[in-house]
């Protein structure tokens, strides 16, 4: 497959990230209801490709999500999931701030390679 047909394969993805900011004292709490729906996500649902959680090293409290969805539609879909709602729901109280940032990749084709060297490990 080519570049060029990788990249029309992928110009319905959505990628985002998510900066979120946890109340310190629901930190632990936030993080395990946090890995319990990003794992349901990509085992449940096919058009989440990646949720991927992570810190800042100095600030264990400011939260990112990259998040990759083959479709606007997938998105909408994982929004209305009985687990994103639990998640999303469940750690409201617990979130003090958040910020959706919408990203495009400047080389999509190199996408998949990205997940395909993870299995080869």
């Amino acid at each position: 497959m080519g570049q060029h047909t990788a990249f029309a394969q992928q110009s319905d993805r959505m990628v985002r990230i998510a900066e979120i900011d946890i109340v310190p004292a629901e930190l632990e709490n936030y993080k395990a209801i946090l890995m319990e729906e990003a794992a349901a996500s990509v085992r449940l649902e096919p058009g989440v490709i990646c949720i991927f959680p992570m810190y800042l090293k100095e600030s264990p409290t400011t939260i990112r999500l990259l998040e990759i969805y083959a479709s606007r539609a997938a998105y909408e879909a994982h929004i209305k999931s009985p687990h994103f709602q639990h998640y999303k729901t469940t750690t409201m109280p617990m979130v003090k701030s958040l910020k959706l940032i919408e990203m495009t990749a400047i080389d999509p084709a190199t996408m998949p390679l990205l997940f395909r060297k993870l299995n080869d490990k």
